[in-house]
């Protein structure tokens, strides 16, 4: 399982050599992403995509599964009541429950591309103060070490630690 930290640090030049620590850790570069303001350069970083600062991941699930509940029991309808001279078998199912996921996959898609990840809505304010937002998926065994990193090496750094249900911010002092 893994685990999404947040370092909230104050600078590019923090961030930067955070990243620095954290490759020399053995942190995979596709584990750093970095969120700052759009006038903030970030050459040389790892900025985070749509897939970390929207809700496009949680819709893609959402809209395949709600699709495809929709297009299965649309697929058992003509089966259990088949129109006249027409007999429909478990094809018509299949068919019709990959056709829902499919096209809720698409419109959920469409829809969460624009929807601001949750999860970042603590740390806008200081993004649009000019503060740089560092996040780090890792395994969770290494979430205690890499804060422990942290805490001695950026104490300026404010970490955040998300679990499966809720975000839990603790400051670094």
């Amino acid at each position: 399982m893994r685990r999404r930290l947040y370092f909230m640090l104050p600078d590019v030049v923090h961030c930067k050599q955070l990243v620095t620590e954290l490759q020399k850790a053995n942190v995979a570069q596709r584990d750093i992403h970095v969120v700052a303001r759009n006038d903030i350069p970030l050459e040389g970083l790892h900025q985070a995509s749509a897939l970390q600062k929207t809700e496009l991941a949680h819709g893609l699930e959402l809209g395949a599964g709600i699709g495809g509940v929709a297009g299965m029991l649309g697929g058992v309808l003509p089966v259990v009541f088949p129109p006249a001279g027409i007999i429909l078998g478990g094809g018509a199912i299949l068919a019709s429950t990959l056709a829902g996921a499919s096209f809720g996959t698409i419109v959920s898609a469409l829809i969460a591309r624009d929807i601001p990840n949750h999860e970042l809505e603590n740390f806008q304010t200081c993004i649009a103060r000019g503060h740089v937002l560092l996040i780090l998926d890792i395994p969770t065994d290494l979430v205690d070490e890499m804060t422990q990193l942290i805490r001695t090496t950026h104490p300026e750094a404010k970490i955040g630690v998300v679990k499966p249900t809720t975000l839990q911010t603790s400051t670094a002092s």
